[in-house]
């Protein structure tokens, strides 16, 4: 039995130059052991252990001769950030096999890869959750003001995603408290700790009775799903979140609140209020000599647009979002229920789809504009529900005029377009996704643009299999996105 002994429970990096070097000696996966060190219960009287030791120059060659595809690496560094006690014998498992089966990690129906990509799936889970649930709690220290939250996450991913709190509150002194570790940003440097314990972390702060009152006021009782929203927020993360104290009262008394607001007549609009919206919006009202000098006209325009009959019934015009200087764009096909009562592009299930797809792919969502081929919600009512309904040609080259703009505006070097329909609208033409995908096209203002499908699409797969190869693909798409753009 060899032992190789590593750091840490998350030690990606000892893991690697471990199986690599017992890959290369021979070593099968029933004669391999990793432990952590310092964990109980793990090695043996007469295990032998392993250390990294340089190699002569015949092991140098023969590691230069083997090589792994960068998914598994990928896949491996996700893998090991996940709870089970079997993480790293899997993936030596796997890479004891690709040196005879260089294409293992596309055979999704292998048991050991569906296994794999079933651990990193559930890691990226647990890091999105971070991403929605850590609370700060304000306090103050001899530097001044600072913010700390505890979090439990269901896997080891505090490493992996600190850095989204990095570039989100840049400007803010903040501390991330776990049991598997801590992060410290000082607006300068991030930096890592020990684990900690909840007693560690403020219970609570004055900001916080703000944000349960704002919770409770914005909370609509009409639109309640709460097997919807403890599929979202799950009750293993309400003893943490400050308005989880709230849902009860309120899910409690919704019937009556729906009921109350159903009966309750709409007041009349300020009149002066009126005259200067119809104003503004007549100002902001397109023609054929309007051309928008910034972002922020064309989200005017948008909301006046009377380019086509899809204004009538929508709550309000999505434009794009992201940052003015942003180096890839992406094109959907329209905004759907929950953009179009939130006002943004891709917050529904699609959008979390592929802000999920996007870190997998190694792109940051903030670095990059998100808009739609149409702007607004085409739908069917069906009850109390608004089904999507497919935009048609004539709609699509009504709305072209704005992303003609936006892209005029932010110059993206590659444009990636979600689907068919999005495709239209950035070719002119509808292509043939399925065999245009992943095609670098030369588009008529020299930026390149790019096909895949729609992350809708992948929700509609019925079969378990078909959607993780149509996620693979997905994923595979936007990693060559990442690559075009530098």
């Amino acid at each position: 039995m060899k032992t190789a002994v590593l750091a840490s429970e998350t030690d990606f990096d000892g893991w690697r130059v471990a199986a690599r070097t017992m890959r290369l000696a021979g070593v099968e996966p029933a004669a391999a052991r990793f432990m952590v060190a310092g964990a109980e219960g793990q090695g043996g009287l007469f295990d032998a252990p392993h250390s990294a030791r340089p190699r002569e120059r015949e092991d140098e060659r023969k590691e230069r001769e083997f090589t792994v595809p960068a998914a598994f690496v990928d896949l491996a560094r996700d893998v090991i950030l996940h709870r089970s006690a079997d993480r790293f014998d899997l993936m030596y498992r796997l890479l004891w096999r690709l040196r005879d089966e260089p294409d293992l990690i596309k055979v999704i129906s292998d048991r050991d890869v569906a296994e794999a990509m079933e651990r990193a799936k559930n890691v990226s889970r647990a890091s999105h959750k971070m991403k929605a649930f850590v609370r700060f709690r304000q306090t103050h220290d001899a530097q001044g003001e600072a913010w700390v939250a505890w979090f439990e996450p269901a896997h080891r991913v505090v490493a992996k995603t600190a850095p989204f709190f990095q570039r989100r509150f840049t400007t803010m002194r903040w501390s991330i408290l776990t049991p598997d570790g801590s992060a410290y940003w000082n607006t300068e440097t991030l930096s890592f700790g020990p684990p900690a314990t909840r007693d560690m972390a403020p219970a609570e702060d004055e900001v916080e009775e703000f944000w349960k009152t704002y919770y409770a006021s914005t909370f609509n009782p009409a639109r309640l799903k709460l097997k919807t929203m403890q599929g979202e927020m799950p009750k293993s993360y309400w003893k943490n979140l400050p308005e989880a104290a709230l849902i009860p009262g309120l899910t409690a008394a919704s019937q009556d609140r729906t009921e109350a607001m159903v009966a309750t007549p709409a007041p009349a609009p300020n009149a002066r209020f009126v005259r200067a919206v119809a104003r503004d919006l007549h100002a902001a009202r397109p023609d054929a000599e309007a051309v928008p000098a910034d972002v922020a006209e064309v989200e005017r325009g948008v909301q006046a647009c009377r380019r086509c009959p899809l204004y009538r019934d929508a709550t309000q015009g999505v434009c794009g979002e992201g940052p003015r200087t942003a180096r890839l764009m992406i094109v959907g096909e329209q905004p759907g229920d929950q953009e179009d009562l939130a006002g943004q592009p891709f917050v529904g299930p699609a959008g979390q789809v592929l802000d999920e797809a996007l870190e997998e792919a190694g792109v940051d969502r903030a670095d990059v504009y998100v808009t739609n081929a149409v702007k607004h919600f085409k739908h069917e009512p069906r009850g109390k529900r608004r089904l999507h309904r497919t935009p048609d040609a004539g709609e699509v080259t009504a709305c072209r005029w704005w992303l003609d703009a936006e892209r005029r505006l932010i110059k993206p070097k590659l444009v990636l377009a979600l689907g068919a329909t999005a495709g239209l609208a950035l070719l002119g033409r509808r292509p043939a996704v399925t065999k245009e995908r992943g095609q670098a096209l030369v588009l008529d203002d020299g930026s390149v643009g790019m096909l895949t499908v729609h992350p809708a699409y992948l929700l509609r797969l019925p079969d378990r299999a078909a959607q993780a190869e149509a996620r693979r693909a997905f994923v595979e798409d936007l990693t060559a996105a990442r690559r075009l753009i530098g």
